[in-house]
């Protein structure tokens, strides 16, 4: 049971995965702070006494909010938590001359929100969790954060200091390759020491996540499109198969899509990246040929099986997409209790997914390119390499006119 004084703020809550994970490490939540409404509604579903903070706009409440408001007086709390939006600082916004902005993206205002939360409570945390770019992107905010809390620093006698890190949550017994930067700042000054890999050399596999899920409910739409391709492509690999260096037909130009273009699971690996806004051929997708379901991309982000999800599908997805994985959370919630409560935990986390001692399934070969792409089989171009353009290209699937001419 957390102490009293073992408390956390929640920012940018989304889908509560990283409240999940520092709860289970021991840690009390006082208040979630969450501008969209269907999170809200996830948020309610899985814990009905939480208290949702008014006003939910973080730039509203930034510098509003007071700790005497949830109980507590100045540097009482325990960690300032969350995830700003990652959008301005994605992997995609690098390509993007539009979203290539970071903190000047609109979408990057509430993170002074967050930052007047900090001066307000003067937590003894302050802990983030966001894309790779936040930290390491041409247009990151890690530099905008130093300079805040510098200026923390000298207006309230206190010793913030950054330390960051970019982890694989698959390191850590997420079924989830998924490279995050985690940034810890100590109100008392010195480096945060992040703890070592945990499953490095033996990762948790997509299969020991999803193999105990019910099959009731896996979608039965056929295949449309360039997803008809799916089966004719390997377990754990994706469009690549079907280029020069692949051992399928050579129906695409080396490097001339994105990497998640009809990319499959491999049921003895972590699964990739699980998108927040994935495209109707974006993978991950399951090494049966189809979509993952909420259910399974639960797992894979290591939610339990009974966590609530609300809105339509795509609400859905985007949440759990955007999530941060409890269990890399929880990892780190350890990590704070050993370092500055002097806490010992005894056993793995509680959100760990084991690996079976029993080997999943054989793989499935590969079957043959439907016959209406073999007109796409010819020496592509591939893309020259990084930085020298040109863009990714357009490929147009031969209509059956088009396909019955070739032939």
């Amino acid at each position: 049971m957390a102490h009293r004084s073992h408390t956390f703020l929640s920012a940018f809550t989304g889908l509560g995965g990283l409240d999940l994970g520092l709860e289970t490490a021991g840690f009390r939540n006082i208040g979630c702070i969450e501008f969209d409404d269907v999170a809200r509604a996830s948020i309610r579903a899985n814990h009905p006494r939480r208290r949702l903070i008014e006003p939910h706009d973080i730039t509203a409440v930034g510098s509003a909010l007071k700790p005497a408001q949830l109980g507590i007086k100045r540097r009482e709390l325990f960690i300032l938590a969350g995830g700003p939006p990652c959008q301005p600082f994605s992997k995609a916004a690098q390509w993007s001359h539009r979203a290539m902005q970071g903190m000047k993206d609109p979408r990057s205002k509430c993170f002074a929100g967050f930052i007047h939360l900090i001066e307000s409570f003067l937590p003894k945390v302050v802990l983030i969790e966001n894309v790779q770019g936040f930290v390491t992107g041409r247009a990151g905010a890690l530099a905008r954060l130093r300079r805040s809390l510098c200026e923390i620093n000298r207006t309230h006698g206190t010793r913030y200091r950054i330390s960051h890190r970019i982890v694989d949550a698959a390191d850590f017994g997420v079924p989830q390759r998924r490279n995050r930067a985690i940034i810890v700042a100590l109100r008392e000054g010195g480096r945060f020491k992040f703890p070592e890999p945990t499953s490095a050399g033996s990762p948790v596999s997509a299969w020991a996540a999803l193999r105990s899920l019910s099959h009731r409910r896996w979608p039965k739409k056929p295949l449309r499109h360039w997803a008809k391709l799916l089966p004719s492509i390997p377990e754990g690999s994706n469009y690549l198969w079907h280029t020069r260096c692949g051992g399928g037909e050579r129906l695409f130009g080396y490097r001339t899509r994105f990497w998640s273009f009809l990319l499959k699971l491999a049921k003895v690996a972590p699964s990739w990246t699980i998108s927040a806004q994935p495209g109707p051929y974006t993978g991950p997708f399951h090494w049966d040929n189809r979509p993952l379901t909420p259910a399974e991309m639960l797992r894979l982000q290591s939610f339990p099986s009974s966590w609530k999800v609300r809105g339509g599908h795509a609400a859905r997805v985007r949440q759990i997409g955007n999530a941060t994985p409890p269990l890399l959370a929880e990892v780190i919630g350890r990590q704070i209790a050993v370092l500055l409560l002097g806490k010992r935990f005894r056993g793995n986390p509680r959100l760990a997914i084991a690996n079976p001692a029993c080997k999943p399934p054989a793989p499935r070969p590969p079957s043959a390119v439907p016959p209406e792409f073999l007109p796409l089989v010819r020496r592509h171009r591939d893309h020259p390499g990084t930085g020298l353009g040109p863009a990714p290209i357009s490929i147009q699937l031969p209509d059956a006119n088009k396909a019955r001419h070739a032939a």
